[in-house]
């Protein structure tokens, strides 16, 4: 009897802003290791989920939503997202059903025309449109670009997602486990405790600070009691204004970004959490080199 062979690789989500990235690749690793938010360009880092199971492994790249930056942060941001395409085995085109083909997915389309690394089209959100919709919807992206795949998918509900994996398993070539079969991301626990404290005032806020905000998690410690874990975070932004908004009044504001943000930190580290949270104000930070860079948004090679 021969041996299973064991796939692997890496694949990468792209897309435009606010079409499920995040939702798909949290679904499918079964827990949750991006934030997600009805607010464009939500995710800035590039973040890594892994899916183990009898096939073999795929690290998922959930990158940046590619967009016409209107800031250094935003041009980094696609920066990012672009570089990933030529780094990873496949390249998952997500597009949003209920919305159709639009201009952001047109420039993506652009920027797929140079790529090698085989390419499916994944039409998320197919619960929001009637089935006699989809194939027009569908054929309307396959005169622009030949992709490898078409999967239609819900990633909200699960629809087709089994399928989905499947069909990435066939592409995959035979080839190692990079993380160990327990393993669901590789960024620390620090970072998506940030990253969980940032979705929570995007939740709470509107208009220009949910794009304005950075989240620096600068201690987590071990209380002497053994039981509770200690967290300060700092909330960075760019005018006082936005400050004020952000405590709101008597501190209600931030005292239920705490509340929320602490309900789903627990149970990721298995503590009761003192979670302190500090707001700050870094003017402009996002035309700023030296504060993209200390927030954890840049390379140094960058330029």
């Amino acid at each position: 009897m021969s041996k299973k062979v064991h796939k692997s690789g890496f694949v990468a989500l792209i897309g435009r802003p606010n079409v499920g990235k995040s939702t798909l690749m949290n679904y499918l690793i079964g827990q949750k290791v991006a934030i997600m938010s009805d607010k464009p360009q939500t995710t800035r880092n590039q973040i890594r989920g892994v899916l183990t199971n009898e096939e073999g492994q795929i690290v998922f790249l959930d990158t940046p939503g590619i967009h016409k930056p209107q800031s250094r942060l935003g041009e980094w941001l696609v920066k990012t997202a672009q570089n990933t395409l030529a780094e990873v085995d496949l390249v998952l085109f997500l597009v949003d059903a209920g919305e159709g083909l639009g201009a952001g997915d047109r420039y993506i389309m652009e920027n797929l025309k140079g790529v090698r690394t085989p390419v499916f089209l994944v039409v998320n959100k197919i619960d929001q449109v009637h089935p006699d919709k989809l194939f027009p919807i569908i054929d309307e992206y396959r005169k622009i670009h030949d992709f490898t795949e078409i999967v239609p998918i819900s990633a909200l509900k699960g629809n087709n997602t089994n399928t989905l994996t499947n069909v990435i398993f066939e592409h995959l070539q035979e080839g190692p486990a990079y993380y160990p079969a327990d393993q669901v991301t590789d960024h620390p626990e620090r970072f998506i405790v940030g990253e969980l404290v940032r979705e929570k005032v995007l939740e709470l806020t509107k208009e220009e600070i949910p794009h304005s905000v950075a989240v620096v998690v600068e201690e987590m410690s071990i209380r002497e009691n053994q039981q509770t874990i200690y967290i300060r975070a700092e909330i960075y932004t760019e005018r006082t204004s936005q400050k004020g908004i952000l405590i709101g009044k008597q501190g209600a504001l931030l005292k239920e970004v705490g509340k929320r943000a602490r309900a789903e930190i627990e149970p990721l580290l298995g503590y009761k959490v003192f979670l302190d949270l500090w707001v700050k104000v870094k003017k402009d930070w996002r035309n700023a080199d030296f504060y993209i860079r200390q927030f954890g948004y840049r390379d140094e090679d960058y330029s």
